[in-house]
């Protein structure tokens, strides 16, 4: 029986991660801003899932859950970092009051998470989990600031997994495709002013013509989470679903051209030796 403290519980893959790891009998922490919005999911299993406020921007209310874990279950076993939200606009047309904020949850409040259960997680080994997207491995217009956040995430739990490996600490990084949670819904915020200049990269019509239409299913991917986490060497990278191995298959022999076109002119960067 594992114990669990998940972010971000109020809807998406947030909230089925929480379900599924309670149905299967462990104990899980769920946590959202809001707390009214999952009290009554954690009613059903009678005290193996109990809800908890947590605002990830804020250190403190971070510290507090990890300590209401503890004292509820004794331990903690896994942390999954999935709350946070997407924002489309080109970078000319975003403002910081727009872009700022979710970086806030996004990154930093993912930051402040694993800072507050890495003192328990070091005692007794553990898996953190965190969450990022297919538009961590890849930058596409019209999504810059939400794939520089996924970028961070991405090169944070790269450290991350090197510093805690001595202590049999385990990092997965989920990198989701397309998939029929609320993302493109409740969870997108877009920026205000549309520049015609950049119309032709914008995900406006992206996010109108394919929200609710997602081919990924949620339950299956969840699923795979599971497995990742149950496993004696899970990966570090996660992608979920074909479009995000697509855009992973793309960039890798994007890369490798790239470095084998300049290989000769940009390797030769060295002192030359006497």
């Amino acid at each position: 029986m594992k114990t669990w403290l998940i972010t971000g519980c109020s809807s998406g893959f947030g909230r089925r991660l929480a379900l599924a790891a309670a149905r299967r009998g462990d104990r899980v922490v769920a946590t959202a801003r809001t707390v009214e919005a999952i009290r009554e999911m954690a009613l059903p299993f009678e005290g193996r899932m109990i809800a908890v406020p947590l605002d990830v921007t804020d250190s403190a209310s971070a510290r507090a859950a990890v300590e209401r874990a503890v004292e509820a279950f004794g331990t903690l076993d896994i942390l999954v970092n999935n709350a946070g939200y997407g924002f489309f606009g080109a970078i000319e047309e975003a403002s910081p009051e727009e872009y700022r904020p979710m970086f806030e949850v996004n990154v930093f409040g993912l930051v402040e998470t694993i800072r507050a259960a890495l003192p328990v997680l070091r005692r007794g080994g553990g898996t953190i989990v965190n969450m990022s997207s297919s538009a961590g491995i890849a930058g596409h217009g019209g999504g810059g600031y939400y794939n520089a956040a996924k970028f961070a995430v991405e090169g944070l739990s790269e450290a991350l997994a090197d510093e805690v490996r001595p202590f049999g600490v385990r990092v997965v990084i989920v990198e989701p495709g397309p998939f029929r949670t609320e993302f493109l819904g409740r969870s997108i915020a877009m920026a205000a002013q549309e520049m015609p200049e950049y119309a032709a990269s914008s995900r406006r019509r992206y996010r109108e013509t394919n929200d609710g239409h997602q081919a990924g299913d949620p339950d299956k991917a969840v699923t795979v989470i599971l497995r990742a986490v149950d496993a004696d060497e899970p990966p570090l990278h996660l992608p979920l679903g074909p479009v995000a191995h697509g855009i992973a298959e793309r960039k890798l022999a994007a890369f490798r051209k790239d470095i084998d076109t300049w290989r000769d002119v940009s390797i030769n960067t060295d002192f030359d030796r006497p």
